[in-house]
């Protein structure tokens, strides 16, 4: 068995697809019996960040980040997330000659734009030098490879998937709904990234579900009061949300992935989403929902040829167990050889 070091900016109290991830890639490979470290932003000075205070940027120390990977002696290190701890592990790794892993989860060129009307060039070109020391980069998606080979992305890629936890997500009796049918639902962040609003413009019989919370909820309820803002929910109350529902909608344009809609499909409900990256790769079949860049349209096919049996049958491809072991396999030892793949390195020293 093998110590494996994972490295993440992103961690709770954020609660996002990344932290799930990172959370339950950890205990799954603990269950499959490796020692891993978490280095996360617990200990380290830093500040929330405005409009989203669960996330803060911290301010690490590279000694004392030496000192923890020195401490606990991996046999791999994965980097998670491109913010202050990523950026000096990654450089740590490179002035060792290690070798490291780095995953893509968030597409912060589009976010950044959206949000801030920075070019997608200059994250991008940072980006692509972030992950470029990499053997290899892990994607969830045929799509997001593509995506990222088109901007000019060099390091090799392999594939990493998600799953869902089944013991939380999976199919209930249809719950009664006090709304007008059919109830849309939407899950996650309510940020303007995240495109909810063009869910709740759409001129759709039934009732739209918002389930979340996030800085731009206070405007969008004032601005669409017929639909009906639920807050952040967990466990029993979150799973009743989704036995009310009809249909989930998807908007974002920017995930990488959402988890989101292999959880909706595990419960039975299917999907209707724009052609984005993940949508594009799970809805693969009517039955499961549709995918078009006019929402509407997605919504109307995803009520007539979505099937709930076929979108429980689809989650159950979707497992933590088989999606570690995609992460498990690409990992690659910080010292010695690499995997053919992986590319040609510069030989790495040995701990000193």
């Amino acid at each position: 068995m093998a110590r494996i070091l994972l490295v993440t900016d992103a961690w709770y109290p954020q609660v996002n697809g990344v932290v799930r991830t990172m959370d339950m890639t950890a205990r799954t490979l603990r269950e499959f019996g490796h020692e891993v470290m978490v280095m996360e932003h617990s200990g380290i000075p830093g500040i929330s960040v405005p409009f989203y205070p669960e996330i803060r940027i911290c301010f690490p120390s590279a000694g004392r980040i030496y000192g923890r990977i020195k401490k606990f002696k991996p046999d791999h290190i994965h980097v998670t997330t491109e913010g202050p701890i990523g950026l000096v592990v990654r450089q740590i790794c490179r002035n060792h000659r290690w070798h490291f892993s780095t995953s893509y989860h968030t597409k912060f060129p589009e976010y950044l734009k959206k949000l801030a009307k920075v070019p997608l060039a200059w994250t991008y070109g940072f980006l692509r030098w972030f992950h470029d020391a990499a053997a290899p980069l892990m994607t969830a998606t045929p799509s997001l490879e593509a995506d990222l080979r088109a901007h000019g992305f060099r390091s090799p890629i392999r594939r990493w998937s998600r799953g869902v936890d089944t013991n939380t997500f999976h199919p209930r009796p249809k719950k009664e709904a006090p709304f007008h049918g059919p109830v849309l639902l939407y899950v996650g962040r309510v940020s303007h990234e995240k495109n909810v609003e063009e869910f709740l413009k759409l001129n759709t019989p039934g009732t739209k579900l918002i389930v979340g919370d996030g800085p731009a909820r206070q405007q969008l309820e004032k601005q669409y009061p017929d639909a009906k803002f639920l807050g952040y929910k967990t466990g029993e109350a979150l799973t009743d949300c989704y036995s009310m529902a009809d249909l989930f909608v998807f908007p974002s344009k920017t995930d990488t992935f959402g988890l989101v809609v292999i959880e909706a499909l595990a419960c039975g409900i299917p999907v209707a989403a724009f052609p984005a990256t993940g949508p594009v790769d799970i809805l693969t079949h009517e039955h499961l929902g549709a995918c078009d860049e006019d929402l509407g349209a997605a919504v109307k096919k995803a009520l007539a040829t979505g099937n709930r049996e076929s979108c429980i049958a689809e989650s159950k491809k979707y497992t933590w167990e088989n999606c570690t072991r995609q992460f498990e396999s690409n990992l690659v030892p910080i010292t010695g050889e690499l995997p053919e793949w992986a590319g040609r390195y510069v030989p790495p020293a040995t701990w000193m």
